[in-house]
């Protein structure tokens, strides 16, 4: 509804200012009134009808209450419909929320700006998951994003569907905020949640749209292909007592190999048409692949994995993908080389991931009193409830001289 109704009113504040009363309208309404038959056909008029009664300045209507109860009874399906489709525009677009999505990418922004607006607004993450998702503090991305408001509105930039001849400069940043929603679906940054499905999802169905949109683009079907393979694993990701099961460990038989093969056959698409100059999408892509294609942990080509780690660091520096390269190391080269090399990894010495990894190096060189140090530092920084129990049990195991084994790797 967001998308839409900024798509035919041109104006975002005004937009979430009329979803946003629509809501606390139903919330005050249906206690009394029940539940329409069509929740989404009445919140549709009713943002509608909110967002064209500010534009009339009419401060002085009824209350809330009052005014919800008189919107109800006048919402038909046909009405809604009409609502959500209101000034189509002449775009090979077709999807609202990825037209808005294309609409925030604008040029005028910076394109960390670009992301973050369009993460914030429309994938609704707070503020945290986006910080986490740059790798820069909270208060630094929350003054980004008033930066880029305050620009859209000092510069008078439109809120509108870009032309088709723009959209293929704003794909970058497009392609960074389905990244970034698969992420935080595969790795939340707060709850109590081994994954986020809706997220997840959302990412693949954005995704797809995406290839639908644009066919033959390389980095377009490597991200699909990238974002099947990282979804396939979810069935085996939690175990039964809700907490995560790291890739070592994980039931492979349960992956969904029918998204496997689904992402193998994108991937060999990719690779065809970008003539081997491969981007970085592709890179993870053939990354996740070699994680999908082992029988096994002992089987997986280490190798292969910490050469595609090197060229992704080639492109650009990213303290995440260090962190995974240097967890390669320590299974291929052993735990003192993965030391070294997660010590030579900067940028994350606050990540739980970081200390965690350090602990199983720790632990796997018999250092126990440093493993045990580490692994409370990382149960403590860890941002959701299932990775503090998880590294809180490891700790607890390795205090008692029982531990079941290393932190092997990362979160699956």
């Amino acid at each position: 509804m967001l998308a839409t109704l900024v798509r035919t009113l041109g104006d975002l504040q005004l937009a979430e200012d009329a979803v946003q009363e629509a809501a606390v309208a139903a919330l005050r309404a249906w206690p009394e009134t029940g539940v329409p038959d069509d929740p989404r056909a009445w919140l549709a008029v009713t943002a509608r009808n909110k967002a064209y009664d500010m534009l009339r300045r009419e401060a002085a209507r009824p209350v809330k209450e009052t005014a919800a109860g008189w919107f109800a009874p006048q919402v038909t399906a046909d009405l809604a419909q009409e609502v959500l489709e209101m000034v189509e525009p002449d775009s090979v677009v077709r999807d609202d929320l990825l037209r808005l999505v294309f609409t925030c990418c604008h040029p005028a922004l910076a394109r960390e700006a670009q992301v973050a607006l369009a993460l914030r607004t429309l994938a609704g993450l707070d503020v945290a998951a986006i910080a986490r998702g740059f790798l820069v503090p909270e208060a630094t991305m929350a003054k980004r994003l008033v930066r880029a408001r305050q620009k859209i509105a000092h510069a008078g930039i439109p809120y509108r569907v870009p032309a088709d001849t723009e959209l293929p400069e704003r794909l970058p940043a497009v392609l960074a905020v389905v990244h970034l929603i698969a992420t935080e679906a595969h790795a939340p940054s707060a709850g109590d949640g081994v994954v986020r499905v809706d997220l997840e999802a959302e990412a693949l169905r954005l995704a797809r749209l995406l290839t639908d949109l644009m066919p033959g683009e390389p980095e377009v079907i490597s991200l699909l292909a990238l974002l099947l393979f990282t979804a396939a694993r979810r069935p085996a990701r939690t175990g039964a007592d809700g907490l995560p099961v790291l890739l070592a460990d994980q039931d492979r038989s349960r992956w969904d190999h029918a998204a496997i093969g689904e992402a193998s056959v994108l991937l060999a698409e990719a690779v065809h048409r970008s003539g081997g100059a491969a981007g970085r999408y592709q890179l993870q892509a053939h990354l996740a692949a070699c994680h999908a294609r082992a029988l096994s942990w002992a089987d997986t080509d280490w190798t292969r994995i910490i050469g595609l780690y090197d060229l992704i660091l080639g492109v650009s520096a990213n303290p995440v993908v260090a962190l995974n390269r240097a967890v390669a190391v320590a299974q291929r080269d052993g735990p003192a080389a993965g030391l070294a090399a997660l010590d030579g990894a900067g940028g994350m010495p606050r990540s739980h991931l970081w200390h965690a990894a350090r602990a199983d190096a720790l632990e796997r060189l018999g250092r126990a009193d440093e493993a045990r140090r580490e692994l409370g530092v990382a149960a403590a920084l860890a941002p959701t409830g299932p990775e503090q129990r998880l590294l809180a049990r490891r700790l607890d195991a390795l205090v008692s001289r029982g531990a079941d084994g290393p932190l092997r790797g990362t979160p699956g």
